[in-house]
């Protein structure tokens, strides 16, 4: 809605249209402002879902694009240009129907009580706005993980962002320059050429492997002086790199690195960094020894980030490292702020602690015994409410709950009491887990969350999730459930292992193509799709670039 506002200048009437800040839907309803917080997975995951028209969409994120990170391994050292793996937010959500307004700037505090953003500009660190909201997305991801260990943040290099790809990328070629320099002494051209991966997990093993193809296949022809000096190790502080995996990969991996020539150093953490040497010690030993290197690239983990931390003291959350949320998504302690993504986990209500009022729900008839028609008639909502109910089933091998009563009772089950009934669930909650900090995760998150807001209103009137064991009713939407689609370990020399949905593994060349075609596939616009299969096809026949650009 816009108003008109009436101005007298001189003797003549001037007339402005002012844009009013509700706005309206077709039938004049007011529109819902939802305010999203970040650009990454989760939150473009969420955009590009969201189809209900009844919102008024407003994104503050510190970068107007999202970026395919799991290709950024690939864009440190060339294989994939960086622009080929970012898509600007305003192309993503400029033909939707909901309306969705972009401000390039970064959230320092969120006051839930008065539902208000503080956003504060990247490009004018003094210019400072207030964004209200009906509805916040919290989607900021994560910060790196030093582990609060001396010299990290001064002297190490990261792989979260596109800039973080891009400074390793300068930095790989810049100390194959210097070393090539006819005045570098050779332990210093050791030291220059001495590269090491701090974290043994997917990110760092990923790298390690593409910059070992680039050094093997590019980097030694063009600098044929230095590249005996050459030395890349990974560093893992527990005994074995890609703990996440498959045995079978895990061990592949270990013995490829080997014969590849990357010094695999498990049982070593970071004691500290200074500028030109790593200090490791040794689990087993306690042993202290120093590497020198010329570019270190840390990789172990993810933190929660300070405005994050600062949101969580405000709604009771102090003493946890992450923020939590319910089944639903929805922020612990709050009503209408969400979280999705590597800033959030979702805290899995216990079936022990409402044992007692399943079964007065599940006794319909007050008998204080269950039937076993009773019991069946509530199986799908337990199972819905407490998805570690069916992950126990799976792991005993059982096909229905019923099963699980029968190993209590026997092969005759007519009735049950509530201590039987809780003796049959005592070692359920045990399959409790929280959800890897993945870009599949927060995807799943986004459009789950999306489809939710999609049919806010319908599900309002007609709810659609499980009973409601402790109230009357039930509950609007159905849970969030993550569907583990598999994963990919890519190990250098076109060689991938792939570990797929019913514990099905792939390793070699042919894992490799399958990692190329899921990876195009799951690019954001056919503009990314076809930059990054056009980098993969230069690289094939014209080799990385080297430049330093």
């Amino acid at each position: 809605m816009n108003r008109i506002l009436f101005v007298v200048l001189g003797g003549g009437v001037v007339a402005y249209s002012v844009a009013n800040s509700e706005n309206y839907d077709n039938v004049g309803n007011q529109k819902k402002k939802v305010v999203v917080l970040g650009t990454g997975w989760a939150g473009t995951s969420f955009l590009r879902n969201l189809k209900n028209p009844s919102y008024d969409v407003q994104v503050i994120s510190p970068r107007n694009y999202f970026a395919f990170t799991p290709l950024l391994p690939s864009v440190t050292v060339g294989t994939v240009e960086a622009r080929s793996v970012v898509e600007p937010i305003r192309n993503i959500v400029k033909k939707k129907k909901v309306d969705v307004d972009f401000c390039e700037a970064e959230c320092y505090k969120i006051d839930a009580k008065k539902k208000k953003v503080y956003c504060r500009s990247t490009k004018n660190d003094k210019e400072e706005f207030v964004v209200d909201y009906d509805y916040l997305v919290v989607a900021m991801g994560a910060r790196v993980n030093t582990f609060n260990t001396p010299g990290v943040e001064e002297n190490c290099l990261y792989l979260k962002e596109v800039e973080d790809a891009q400074k390793i990328r300068r930095k790989v070629i810049d100390c194959f320059e210097k070393a090539s320099l006819p005045n570098v002494s050779d332990d210093e051209r050791k030291r220059m050429l001495q590269f090491v991966v701090v974290g043994g997990g997917p990110t760092g093993v990923e790298f390690a492997a593409e910059l070992h193809d680039f050094v093997s296949e590019d980097l030694v022809k063009l600098y044929p002086t230095v590249k005996d000096f050459v030395k890349i190790s990974l560093l893992e502080a527990t005994n074995h790199i890609l703990n996440m995996f498959d045995k079978r990969i895990t061990v592949f991996a270990e013995e490829k690195f080997h014969r590849d020539g990357i010094d695999l150093k498990t049982g070593s953490m970071v004691v500290n960094v200074s500028d030109k040497e790593i200090s490791t010690k040794e689990i087993k030993t306690g042993k202290i020894s120093t590497i020198p290197y010329g570019m270190a690239v840390w990789s172990t983990g993810i933190a929660t980030r300070p405005v994050v931390l600062d949101f969580m003291k405000e709604i009771g959350q102090a003493n946890r490292r992450v923020l939590a949320t319910d089944e639903w998504l929805r922020v612990e302690g709050t009503n209408d702020i969400y979280a999705l993504g590597d800033c959030a986990t979702i805290n899995q209500r216990k079936v022990m602690e409402d044992i007692s009022a399943i079964f007065e729900k599940a006794d319909k008839d007050q008998s204080g015994t269950l039937t076993v028609k009773e019991f069946q008639d509530a199986v799908n909502d337990i199972c819905d409410r407490y998805p570690q109910v069916q992950l126990y089933l799976k792991n005993k091998n059982m096909s229905s709950i019923v099963d699980l009563l029968k190993e209590t009772k026997g092969d005759v089950v007519k009735e049950i009491s509530v201590d039987e009934f809780k003796s049959a669930l005592s070692q359920v909650d045990s399959q409790v887990k929280n959800f890897p900090a993945t870009a599949q995760v927060a995807a799943q998150q986004g459009t789950y969350l999306a489809d939710c807001f999609n049919r806010m209103d319908k599900c309002e009137k007609h709810p659609e999730g499980p009973i409601r064991f402790r109230e009357s009713g039930r509950h609007r939407f159905r849970p969030f459930r993550y569907k583990h689609l598999g994963q990919f370990a890519p190990l250098g020399g076109e060689q991938t292992a792939a570990q797929l949905p019913g514990d099905w593994v792939s390793i070699g060349h042919s894992s490799q193509w399958l990692w190329y075609s899921v990876y195009a596939s799951k690019q954001v616009s056919w503009r990314t799709r076809s930059l990054v299969v056009s980098d993969w096809m230069r690289r094939f026949i014209f080799g990385r670039d080297s430049s330093q650009i």
